[in-house]
Order: C-alpha cells, then structure tokens, then sequence
C-alpha cells in the first residue's frame, strides 16, 4: 500500500469489465436493464476508486448516467472507469460503457457515467485520498470537469 498523502497517477487506476448481456439482464423487449448496466457502472466505479485509494471507498454520489444506445441480448459490455479527480476523502470516477456485437462486427459508446466515491477506514470512517495527476489532455480535460461537477453538485445542495 501506498504511502498517505502519496501522489498517482490517472492509469494507474484504469478497470476494465466484461459483461455478456444474458437474458436475466433483460427486459420484454430484449435491451438490457438501466439498473443491470447501473449496478456494473457501480461495481467499476468502486474498484477504480480502490484501486487508487489502496482502500475500500463507498458511493457517496450518482451524479449523471447517459443511455445513447440500447443494449441487446447478446452483447457485449465492456466498461472502463478510472480517476478523474482526487478532492480531500472523496473522489470523482468516469465510467465510459462500450457494446459491442461480435456477429454484426460492431463496437459503440454506449452510455457514460460520474460517480463520487469516498475513501474509508477499517472502521468505514472517511480517510484521505491519494492525489492523483493527469498526464494527457484527456485526463486534464476530465480532471477539470470533475472540479466543475463537484461545484454544481455541491451548490445544488446548498438550495435544498
């Protein structure tokens, strides 16, 4: 385990998933379930945050899930989520989701996800995060919005 307060850095927290679309995972009319693509986007978001906290870190925050396409019965969902943003115990984690269907030879983003984790203790108390820095432009784009969406999530509150 890593030192606290130790930097890392935005690759070093990249987890891929694989998920075939069974027909438990689907509806009447053959797409996949919002909550089934929901509960992996969940279970890739946490290990990300894991594995850059070195810890276990829990949801605090479903900020946004885009559905752009259906996904059918016999896909394939490939999900790859990573750091964008450490804050203090809390940490931004973008999930991009990807189907693809060997038969037709297809590939497409399907639906992309923020999620807030929170880094915690044996205890489940709140505990400091790693920091962690973008290298490429990519990284230092989505590093930016996530500072952007914290902002707007936390102003949304403060109206309520």
């Amino acid at each position: 385990m890593a030192e606290e307060g130790e930097n890392r850095f935005v690759h070093g927290s990249i987890v891929t998933m694989t998920e075939l679309v069974l027909p438990h995972h689907t509806n009447q009319l053959g797409n996949l379930l919002g909550g089934q693509l929901m509960h992996w986007i969940d279970i890739c978001a946490a290990l990300t945050s894991a594995k850059h906290a070195g810890r276990v870190c829990v949801t605090a925050s479903v900020d946004k899930i885009d559905f752009h396409h259906p996904i059918k019965l016999g896909d394939v969902v490939t999900l790859v989520a990573s750091v964008n943003r450490v804050f203090n115990t809390s940490m931004e984690a973008g999930v991009k989701v990807f189907t693809e269907n060997f038969i037709k030879g297809t590939r497409i983003h399907s639906n992309s996800a923020y999620l807030t984790f929170v880094s915690v203790d044996e205890n489940g108390k709140p505990v400091k995060a790693h920091k962690i820095t973008p290298k490429t432009e990519d990284e230092i784009r989505r590093y930016n919005e996530a500072l952007e969406r914290r902002e707007a999530r936390l102003s949304s509150i403060k109206k309520n």
